[in-house]
């Protein structure tokens, strides 16, 4: 962001001005009365207005985009105001500002580059997805992407993987991925669920049998250690064995085999093991209910998958593909999501992930024939969103999201549609102006972009 760049700071009084200056010295900060927006003689490079009254703010900035159309508006919002944000703007922040914060928010929508934007790791973000077939994970926000850029080096090594994460965070998906980029990708890939298992055919279905092993075997069968031999062997949910079955399954992994029921013959154990739990394995250690020997053997290398609420700022990305999936389902034209209703579904804690914030889309779409769904479109309980007393202005579940929505959104929005600015314009509801200008904002290429 150059220094002597010109803010407007639409204000009643001098007050936020002046802590903007503190914040910006290199910038010209200029504090303006929305009576004044038409008769001034300077343009200003960007716009900052002032929200402690929404009605006042929202005047402001219907002047703006009269007056300047091109020059982008932040707004600032004191943390104690709950009503409803004008929508015609570029950004916004909560005051009191976090170091740093500010600068950066002026800095974006300035056009500077973010010095995260780094289009090699943008680059190798989209191999991963691709060649390791994570294509269906919807989002770009930091929290995904460092899950997704560990998957290469999981692969490269046939040491076994313990994956964790909250139910619904897509644990199979990055197993598989796992997989994929590993030297056993020509192979199985077997997925158990291991909570499905009861201690009486555990292993008979892990490790197989032998034929006439018992009554009803009239032909020997191979187990799903035999069914992966070569490739990988998924154990979901391998928090939710027993003890017993934890010792047997131990003894594979310290051995490297096993034998099938009835069977005097070991057989080698030529799988990786890629497990996952959807608790912490280590307070199951502390409760004595989970080995400890097990445990290490499991863990050799680990991948935390990040819950939703970790990457809020997919969620508006995630809604809008599961609108387009199932209006296509129920040949409907997909209607759009009001402010109100992206606030909604980023305030709310999601205990069930993506899965449960797939079936709200789901079911909104199937009960709704509105083009734009607001909040009350959701049948989200009240108990599931979490208290305002809980959070601090630097914490609120809004202000995480805006820091990286605009730029991962369009990055996300861009991707889906191979670089393709016409098609993402028209599935972002803009115009293509309108989008290429947003995306030159953000530093974020696209086929057919101009340079400035």
């Amino acid at each position: 962001m150059r220094a002597g760049m010109r803010i407007w700071v639409i204000e009643e009084s001098e007050g936020l001005a002046t802590c903007i200056r503190g914040e910006c010295p290199d910038l010209s900060v200029m504090a303006v009365r929305r009576e004044s927006i038409a008769s001034s003689a300077h343009v200003p490079n960007l716009a900052v207005v002032d929200a402690a009254e929404r009605g006042s703010a929202c005047s402001s900035i219907r002047e703006m985009r009269s007056r300047y159309p091109a020059v982008p508006v932040l707004i600032v919002s004191p943390a104690s105001i709950a009503e409803p944000l004008p929508e015609d703007i570029d950004d916004f922040v909560i005051h009191p500002f976090q170091p740093g914060e500010l600068r950066m928010r002026l800095a974006r929508l300035s056009g500077a580059q973010p010095e995260k934007a780094d289009l090699s790791d943008e680059n190798a973000i989209r191999e991963i997805r691709t060649r390791y077939r994570l294509d269906v994970v919807i989002g770009e926000s930091t929290a995904l992407r460092e899950a997704i850029r560990k998957v290469p080096r999981l692969g490269a090594s046939d040491a076994n993987v313990l994956v964790t994460g909250e139910t619904g965070t897509g644990k199979e998906l990055f197993a598989r991925a796992i997989h994929y980029a590993s030297a056993r990708s020509a192979h199985p890939f077997v997925p158990v669920n291991c909570g499905a298992l009861p201690d009486t055919l555990f292993e008979n279905e892990l490790f197989g049998h032998a034929k006439g092993a018992y009554t009803d075997a009239s032909a020997a069968g191979a187990g799903l250690f035999g069914a992966a031999h070569g490739g990988s062997l998924f154990l979901d949910e391998v928090d939710s064995l027993s003890l017993s079955s934890q010792a047997k399954l131990l003894r594979v992994l310290q051995d490297r085999e096993y034998r099938p029921l009835g069977s005097q013959r070991a057989v080698k154990a030529d799988v990786r093991i890629i497990a996952a739990a959807n608790t912490p394995l280590a307070e199951r250690l502390a409760a004595r209910d989970f080995r400890a020997d097990l445990y290490y053997r499991l863990n050799v290398l680990a991948l935390r998958l990040p819950s939703l609420v970790e990457r809020r700022s997919d969620i508006p990305l995630l809604a809008r593909h599961f609108l387009a999936r199932y209006s296509k389902d129920c040949r409907k034209p997909a209607p759009k999501l009001s402010a109100e209703a992206v606030r909604r579904l980023m305030e709310y804690a999601w205990p069930g992930n993506i899965r449960e914030l797939e079936s709200t889309i789901q079911r909104a779409v199937v009960l709704s024939d509105a083009p734009v769904l607001d909040a009350s479109s959701f049948d989200l309980p009240a108990s599931g969103a979490p208290a305002a007393a809980a959070f601090t202005p630097s914490s609120l579940p809004i202000e995480d999201a805006v820091y990286e929505f605009e730029r991962e959104y369009l990055a996300g929005l861009l991707s889906s549609q191979n670089g393709n600015i016409t098609r993402a314009a028209k599935a972002a509801g803009k115009d293509r102006r309108t989008f290429q200008r947003l995306l030159r904002r953000h530093g974020i290429p696209g086929q057919g972009l101009p340079a400035d």
